[in-house]
């Protein structure tokens, strides 16, 4: 087995760090006092545990054993850091344990984001869900626009996000998808017939925007250069009431989606929702979770959310857009 002075030659695995793996060896060297007899017990080659102790002692600067003696024994330093290696050990045996036994009815809290259409439908019964299954957890919510939302997922503000905009880094975030929904065509009342000149009209009326600091601005202003349908701009805001609200007021247009006009229910009487009559356009709502940290929470609130965009929030727009099937599409559970 090399000395420490040997450290340049110990691979960029073991180097530079004291690790729980390279304790678990040093004490198994120390009761074993054998590095075959270590090996053995570890389930390790003979090669693999003299690297970890040779990195250890480049990690300490000092000789931990003393190879000259049969069987092998501890140096002073090997005598010290043997203190410090069975504590460190026993927390973390004991951290292990918890984290076994653990479930999430221990939680203490639990941040949660939601994007601002869906906030006044998902967020109560995420409440009543999450009362049940963890009545000591402390529920704190957000809602706000997507990429808010999002944000503050990948900033570790919320645990729990319901989005349409995914993570940069996906590959650390477990992403469940909820539903689909169209973009619509909404126009201040009587003020578009389907079927008509749908250029002439609309470019006669005003655009009422999602700004385009937003996902939802950007997706719409890129689709309708897509289609090069270019219109003066004259409004643009941030939330799909004040868009809804401002459409209706000023017998403009807009193109939304069924989310956007439900959080903007008490708008429905003056307002007409019509299919694009042009290429049509979708956005995806996903639950999105850091990957492997709250167990199979965020498959029970995906199907939970699921069902009750199923059986509520579908059905209310069908109600609202009675000529418009297939708007809004919730996964299947089973597909999932």
């Amino acid at each position: 087995m090399s000395n420490a002075a040997g450290s340049s030659r110990i691979p960029a695995e073991f180097s530079g760090r004291l690790t729980i793996r390279g304790l678990r060896v040093f004490i198994a060297l120390e009761e074993a006092r054998s590095v075959a007899e270590a090996a053995k017990f570890l389930g390790l080659s003979k090669s693999n545990v003299s690297q970890h102790v040779t990195a250890l002692e480049a990690s300490v600067g000092a000789r931990l054993f003393d190879r000259q003696q049969k069987p092998i024994s501890l140096t002073p330093a090997g005598q010290v850091l043997s203190l410090h290696a069975h504590r460190i050990l026993a927390m973390v045996s004991v951290a292990e344990a918890s984290l076994g036994e653990m479930n999430l009815d221990g939680l203490p809290l639990l941040n949660f984001a939601v994007i601002d259409d869906l906030d006044a439908s998902l967020t109560p019964v995420l409440a009543a869900s999450l009362q049940s299954q963890m009545p000591r957890c402390f529920i704190r919510t957000f809602s706000g626009r997507s990429d808010q939302v999002t944000a503050r997922l990948a900033a570790r503000e919320a645990d729990i996000a319901v989005t349409a905009t995914i993570p940069v880094d996906m590959h650390k975030f477990q992403v469940l998808p909820l539903m689909r929904e169209k973009f619509v065509l909404v126009c201040a009342k009587g003020k578009y017939r389907t079927g008509g000149d749908w250029r002439g009209t609309l470019s006669e009326l005003p655009l009422i925007q999602y700004s385009e600091a937003m996902p939802m601005g950007q997706l719409v202003a890129t689709h309708l250069k897509r289609i090069g349908f270019h219109v003066p701009r004259r409004f643009s805001f941030e939330t799909s009431r004040s868009v809804i609200a401002t459409v209706a007021k000023t017998g403009g247009w807009t193109l939304s989606t069924p989310l956007s006009i439900l959080d903007a229910i008490r708008f429905r009487n003056e307002i007409d929702i019509s299919p694009l009559p042009f290429t049509g356009l979708s956005r995806q709502i996903y639950l999105i979770s850091r990957m492997d940290e709250l167990g199979s929470l965020p498959e029970v609130l995906a199907k939970q959310f699921r069902s009750l965009l199923q059986d509520e929030v579908l059905p209310e727009f069908e109600k609202t857009a009675p000529n418009l099937p297939g708007g809004l599409e919730v996964y299947d559970d089973a597909l999932m």
